[in-house]
C-alpha cells in the first residue's frame, strides 16, 4: 500500500483553515439560479482553458469560450481538439460522481484527454517504454519517471490509495494523488491534464466539489514555474510532500477565498431567503433582468428595448412585475420616474 510522507506544517494548517472557511460560505450561500449557473459555467471555461494552456495550448480564454459554444476559431487543430477533450473530461467528472475512481476510470479519463490526438491503441494504455522529462527551455533532464515495467503495479497502488484512504484530510489526499500520478507518468502523453483532472475527481468524491464553482488550474497556469518547482520539490526532499502540499493547498485557498468574496457580494439577504421559503425559479428573461440589475444597480422601463429588442414592452413588464411579486426586486416611484431595485 502506498504511504505518503509529509508533515502538517503551519502553512498547511492555515491554508486548510482558509479552505474550510470559504467552503462553508460557498456551500451555504443562498444564490439566485442565474448566479449558480454562471459560477459553474465560468469555472468550467477557466478549468478547460488553464488546464490546457499550461501544457502549451495557444488558444486564448475568449477563443476557448467560443469553441465550447460551438463556434469555429482559426487555430491549430490540435489546440482546438485539446480544448474539446478537456471540456469533455469536466463533463465526465460530473457524470461519474457515483462511479469508483479505479484504474478503469483513470483509463477513461486518458482516453477522453487524448481523443483524436494519440493513436487509439495508445489511448488509456500504460506506456511500454521508459521516458524522461526535460526542461522545455534548457533541454536538461528534470525528472525520470519509474521504469515502464513498474507503472502497472504503482498505478494499482495509487488506485488502492484513492479508494481506501480515509484518515488523511480530503484536500491533502487530493494533492497527494495529483503528485503521485504525475510522478508515475503512466502514459506517453496527456499525463499533466489527466493528473489535474484526476485530482479534482478525487476532491469531488470526498464531498469537496464546493458547488463546482472553482478552477484550481488557473493558479497553476498563472505561474507554471512555481507549479513545476513545487512538484519537483518532492524528489529533492527524498519523497517528502510537505512543500508540494503547502503549494497545492495555498492555490486552492486563494481560489475558494476569491469565490467566497464574490458570493458575499451578490448573495441574497438571509431574510429574503426566509421570506421566499426556498429556491427561486426564474425564467431566462428574469435571469437577464437580475444580471443587469446586479451590474447597474437598478432598472428603468426605458432600457427594456435594449435588454430585449425582440420582445414587447408589455411582456417584459410582466416579467418585472413577477419579480416584484416574488420579493426579489422592489418598485420605487410612479409613471415615467419608476425605478426597480434589488430587494
Amino acid at each position: 500500500m502506498y504511504t505518503p510522507s509529509f508533515q502538517i506544517s503551519n502553512k498547511i494548517l492555515q491554508n486548510i483553515g482558509a479552505i474550510e472557511a470559504a467552503r462553508q460560505v460557498i456551500e451555504h450561500a443562498p444564490l439566485l439560479p442565474y448566479w449558480e449557473k454562471k459560477f459553474q459555467e465560468d469555472a468550467a471555461i477557466r478549468t478547460t482553458h488553464y488546464g490546457t494552456h499550461i501544457e502549451g495550448n495557444e488558444l486564448s480564454l475568449n477563443q476557448v469560450q467560443r469553441v465550447l459554444e460551438g463556434e469555429t476559431v482559426v487555430a491549430r487543430e490540435r489546440d482546438v481538439q485539446e480544448v474539446i477533450n478537456y471540456r469533455n473530461v469536466v463533463s465526465f467528472i460530473d457524470e461519474s460522481k457515483n462511479a469508483p475512481v479505479d484504474e478503469d476510470t483513470i483509463s477513461n479519463l486518458h482516453k477522453i484527454v487524448v481523443n483524436k490526438i494519440l493513436p487509439s491503441e495508445d489511448a488509456g494504455r500504460y506506456r511500454q517504454k521508459d521516458v524522461v522529462i526535460r526542461n522545455s527551455i534548457t533541454g536538461e533532464v528534470s525528472f525520470r519517471p519509474p521504469h515502464s515495467i513498474e507503472v502497472e503495479w504503482q498505478m494499482k497502488d495509487l488506485a488502492h490509495f484513492i479508494q481506501n484512504e480515509r484518515e488523511i484530510h480530503p484536500v491533502l489526499k487530493t494533492g497527494i494523488v495529483h503528485y503521485e500520478f504525475v510522478r508515475i507518468h503512466p502514459y506517453l502523453d496527456g499525463n499533466g491534464r489527466v493528473g489535474r483532472a484526476l485530482s479534482m475527481m478525487v476532491l469531488f468524491k470526498e464531498n469537496y466539489d464546493v458547488r463546482r464553482f472553482f478552477s484550481i488550474e488557473e493558479h497553476f497556469d498563472r505561474d507554471p514555474e512555481a507549479y513545476y518547482d513545487a512538484l519537483q520539490s518532492v524528489d529533492k526532499r527524498d519523497g517528502d510532500l510537505t512543500v508540494w502540499l503547502e503549494y497545492f493547498t495555498g492555490c486552492l485557498a486563494i481560489e475558494l477565498t476569491k469565490i467566497k468574496e464574490k458570493i458575499e457580494h451578490i448573495s441574497i439577504d438571509s431574510t429574503l431567503k426566509k421570506k421566499l421559503g426556498g429556491p427561486v425559479m426564474l425564467t431566462d428573461r428574469q435571469l437577464k433582468i437580475v444580471e443587469y440589475m446586479q451590474e447597474i444597480g437598478y432598472l428603468e422601463n426605458k432600457v427594456f428595448p435594449n435588454l430585449f429588442p425582440d420582445v414587447s414592452e408589455d411582456t417584459v413588464l410582466r416579467e418585472v412585475q413577477d419579480l416584484v411579486k416574488k420579493g426579489i426586486i422592489v418598485k420605487k416611484g410612479r409613471t415615467k420616474g419608476v425605478k426597480y431595485l434589488m430587494a
